[in-house]
């Protein structure tokens, strides 16, 4: 059973934590959105107090490089929970890219011979009132799941 001086141990190499999670992150752009350093970190101290029987080291340093291959392991576990099928944010698109293309489509098939201008008008009206309300949602629900 750790003892007080034991869990003070490990937090006092919170700091440093943060920051090489910061860096991980950081490193990783399409993730950056998604995952948080102060998370990574929290999830790291959780495995570190539920498991400090297990270590058998005595230095600060072995301490730090204890805690060091916990967060490593913690950052591979959400690399890997991120690339799932559900949850894969590599295959993500940014919304305004998808609206682009829409738009180009749109644009073309409003120019087209088959339709009157009355017609032309109206289809742009539409568009225009579709583009407003996916505007008016918040950034997180503007982006469409794979």
């Amino acid at each position: 059973m750790p003892t007080d001086s034991d869990e003070m141990t490990i937090e006092t190499f919170r700091g440093d934590l943060v920051a090489l999670a910061r860096f991980q992150v950081a490193a990783r752009p399409l993730l950056a959105a998604k995952l948080e350093a102060s998370d990574l970190v929290q999830q790291t101290l959780l495995k570190a107090h539920a498991a400090r029987a297990q270590f058998r080291g005595r230095a600060p340093a072995e301490m730090a490089a204890w805690l060091r291959q916990i967060l490593a392991t913690t950052l591979a576990d959400e690399l890997r929970a991120f690339g799932r099928a559900k949850r894969n944010v590599f295959a993500e698109r940014p919304i305004e890219a998808d609206l682009d293309a829409s738009s180009r489509r749109l644009d073309a098939w409003l120019a087209s011979d088959q339709t009157s201008p009355s017609e032309q008008v109206g289809r742009r009206e539409r568009a225009a009132a579709v583009a407003n309300a996916v505007e008016a949602l918040l950034p997180d629900q503007r982006e469409i799941p794979s």
